[in-house]
C-alpha cells in the first residue's frame, strides 16, 4: 500500500491541491476494524477570510479555529442539523482555506460520504498525517478535471457564487 501523505502535501495553497487531491486514496478504518480505500472524486475549495461563502470569512470562532492551523487536519460542522460535512484544511496557519470533500469512489454527496464513512464531529481536528483510522495515500492522478461553481453558496454573493472553485474526476 503506498505511504500516506505527508504534511508538505497539506500545507499549500487549496487552489493548487484541489486538482491534486482528485484520485488519491481516502483511507478510513471503520469501528468494527474494516478498512476502505476510496479514491477523492470531487472536492471544493473554501479560500481564504475574501471568500464570502469560507465560515471562516468573519475571523475565528470556536467552530473554525482548526481551519487557521496548519493544514492536512480536519475541519467538521453539521449542515440542517443532520448531516456532517468533512472538510481537508489546507495551507500556512493563519490563512484559513479548505478543501470540502464532496465526493469519494462511486460515493457521491458531502452528508453520504460521511454517512458512509462513519464520520463524525468526533474527527474535528484530527491530523490526517497521524491518524490510526483515517488517511490520504498517493493513487493515480485524474486524467480528466471538470471544474465548476460551488454548490449551495448563493448566501455569499458574486463572485463567490459562480467562482469554478469546485473540482470533479470526469467519469471514465
Amino acid at each position: 500500500m503506498n505511504a500516506r501523505l505527508g504534511p508538505g502535501f497539506y500545507q499549500r495553497d487549496a487552489l493548487v491541491i484541489a486538482p491534486e487531491i482528485l484520485g488519491k486514496n481516502l483511507i478510513r478504518v471503520l469501528p468494527d476494524g474494516s478498512r476502505l480505500c476510496l479514491p477523492v472524486t470531487e472536492v471544493e475549495v473554501y479560500r481564504g477570510m475574501e471568500d464570502r461563502a469560507n465560515h471562516a470569512s468573519r475571523g475565528m470562532t470556536n467552530r473554525n479555529r482548526v481551519m487557521f492551523g496548519p493544514g492536512g487536519v480536519i475541519y467538521m460542522y453539521l449542515v440542517y442539523g443532520m448531516h456532517w460535512m468533512f472538510n481537508i484544511v489546507t495551507g500556512e496557519p493563519g490563512y484559513p482555506e479548505a478543501l470540502l470533500i464532496r465526493g469519494v469512489g462511486d460515493i457521491t454527496g458531502p452528508g453520504r460520504v460521511t454517512r458512509q464513512l462513519a464520520i463524525g464531529s468526533d474527527f474535528y481536528g484530527e491530523d490526517l498525517v497521524s491518524s490510526e483510522r483515517i488517511w490520504l495515500t498517493d493513487g493515480p492522478p485524474a486524467t480528466s478535471i471538470i471544474k465548476g461553481p460551488r454548490v449551495g453558496v448563493d448566501y455569499a454573493g458574486e463572485p463567490w457564487v459562480s467562482i469554478p472553485w469546485r473540482f470533479r474526476s470526469k467519469p471514465t
